[in-house]
């Protein structure tokens, strides 16, 4: 697959990032205030035995540190999901789409602060244009506070922020078989999610049941594509070609939420608002590759990575 063109190697890594954005428009389609958790029971008890049985072999190998390690990630991973799904249903698919690519920004400053490492100057403009635009989108150019959905979405990105770095230095989990430790860590988020069921709405199986063939479609997208695919993808992809250019490729998923937000989606925006994507944009795609080929959220370099409201 190496010698292969590299419109073979980066078409499935744009597809990826592509289906990445479709995410925050899935969950807008499938869930409810009432039935995030259920929701998210459902989605991850139908991952969690096609990866279990993929990553059965790694799985025999963790001994009880990086069993521990991952259950740890796992308890700041359904944090994440918790604060992006139920964000994504309380704000527009863009806003959530958009919001949450300032991982991109907040995760090189957190590394920075951190290590004592400087970051270019290109990068901290790119970092003050992508948060100018953050204010116009969600303040409408602060003549309006930002919605509970668009600051949801906002700690969720801090949070992504948290749980990379904790990954990044997480001495018993490092050199982890990343199948493994990516099932281990969504384990430990699904048991939160069903420990929590009970008293967070409808049981999964009523709302599972109450599904139409439209929700089924979206949850499934959200399964098999926006999860499983994904990772298979990146695993692969970090093989078949180099870190930087996989970070490169997926960066491209706030584009793509903008455009399901404001194609699929029908999202509107005032001027203000509309020169605050573009500035989003314009800021996480110049911040990305001014540290370029320093891994990023978004990296096959970043073992045991999932998405968005995934």
């Amino acid at each position: 697959m190496r010698t292969s063109s590299p419109l073979v190697r980066d078409l499935p890594v744009l597809l990826v990032a592509v289906v990445w954005g479709s995410s925050f428009l899935a969950v807008k389609q499938v869930a409810e205030p009432d039935t995030v958790i259920a929701m998210l029971v459902v989605r991850f008890g139908l991952v969690l035995p096609v990866l279990g049985l993929a990553a059965r072999r790694a799985l025999r190998g963790l001994g009880p540190r990086e069993w521990l390690g991952g259950g740890l990630l796992g308890l700041i991973l359904g944090g994440i999901f918790l604060l992006e799904t139920y964000g994504a249903v309380h704000t527009s698919a863009t806003n959530a789409g958009l919001v949450i690519s300032l991982t991109m920004i907040f995760t090189p400053l957190a590394e920075s602060a951190v290590g004592r490492i400087r970051l270019p100057r290109a990068f901290l403009a790119a970092a003050a244009l992508s948060l100018l635009g953050v204010a116009l989108l969600t303040g409408d150019g602060g003549f309006r506070a930002p919605s509970g959905g668009d600051l949801l979405v906002l700690g969720a990105a801090v949070v992504r922020t948290v749980h990379v770095l904790t990954m990044a230095r997480m001495k018993a989990v490092r050199g982890t078989d990343s199948l493994a430790l990516t099932w281990v860590q969504l384990a430990a988020a699904t048991v939160v999610f069903a420990l929590a069921a009970p008293f967070a709405g409808p049981s999964p199986w009523s709302v599972a049941a109450s599904w139409g063939p439209a929700q089924w479609a979206w949850l499934l997208h959200l399964t098999v594509f926006c999860t499983l695919f994904a990772f298979f993808v990146q695993m692969w992809a970090v093989r078949a070609t180099s870190p930087s250019r996989v970070s490169l490729l997926l960066g491209t998923e706030p584009l793509w939420a903008a455009v399901f937000g404001i194609t699929v989606a029908g999202d509107r925006f005032g001027p203000l608002a509309l020169g605050g994507v573009v500035l989003i944009l314009a800021g996480t795609e110049w911040g990305r590759r001014a540290i370029t080929p320093a891994p990023v959220p978004g990296s096959a370099a970043e073992p045991g990575r999932l998405p968005q409201p995934a």
